[in-house]
């Protein structure tokens, strides 16, 4: 078993009104097969033991699908490993003595509720404007009913990937949320399901993202930032879509 001893640089805040501050914590032992988030729960244990606070931070499934793990890791989201999620994440990475930086998503949309978890209900917001079908469809058809294109299938799936983690907010220059709402509407937007709604979806969705987010610029750290790769592709869809939207439902209603 190998082990490592790393310095931890780690930010502590008790809200969203507190300046906040780091806090220099020294971790010797840490096998190199233990998960970043696993380190942390070494890290609190001691914490505990010695009668200090423990540092909160969000986790949830810890296998790369919740995207609750929402951590910069020295300046990058998620941790310097294209693809991963910070609990896929492993001691292995780093050396022994390294220092490791460790703060919250850094988003005005993003208010710091306690040391290292954000509230990220913003993205919340944009799902229940649109991000969902209300077609009765009863029960499951067979497979073959709907003929859809392998190719918008795949797409639709590599959309619905998206695990609204919040990474590409925190790498965004401007805090644009426009990767997560692209990859929420397109995942709708794609398949014969989503049709009925598809404009009426996007203007929603993008309207309401724009409330609490900044605009985008393509700078695309989103694209790298995301840890299931989802690429910017869908913004392009998503904007298309939404002029679209414009048109068509501005002409709806003035028939109304």
């Amino acid at each position: 078993m190998k082990t490592i001893d790393v310095t931890l640089q780690v930010w502590r805040q008790d809200g969203p009104a507190d300046p906040g501050h780091f806090d220099t914590i020294q971790v010797p032992g840490v096998n190199t097969d233990m998960s970043f988030l696993e380190m942390l729960d070494l890290v609190n244990e001691r914490l505990i033991s010695d009668g200090s606070e423990a540092i909160v931070f969000d986790h949830d499934c810890r296998e790369g699908i919740c995207g609750t793990c929402s951590l910069m890791i020295n300046g990058q989201a998620h941790g310097p490993l294209r693809g991963t999620a910070t609990c896929q994440l492993h001691m292995r990475t780093y050396n022994d003595g390294d220092t490791i930086v460790i703060e919250p998503w850094r988003a005005t949309a993003f208010p710091v509720i306690k040391d290292l978890m954000v509230d990220r209900s913003p993205f919340d917001r944009i799902v229940e404007s649109g991000g969902f079908i209300t077609a009765e469809t009863g029960g499951a058809p067979d497979a073959n009913l709907i003929p859809i294109p392998k190719p918008v299938a795949d797409a639709a799936m590599d959309a619905a990937a998206c695990i609204s983690c919040g990474a590409c907010v925190a790498a965004c220059p401007n805090s644009a949320a426009n990767l997560f709402t692209a990859a929420k509407v397109s995942h709708l937007n794609l398949l014969p399901q989503g049709q009925a709604e598809r404009y009426r979806r996007v203007e929603a969705m993008v309207d309401t993202m724009e409330q609490f987010f900044g605009s985008c610029t393509n700078h695309g750290e989103c694209q790298e930032a995301c840890p299931k790769e989802i690429s910017i592709d869908f913004i392009a869809i998503m904007n298309k879509d939404y002029l679209k939207a414009k048109f068509k439902n501005s002409r709806l209603l003035s028939r109304t």
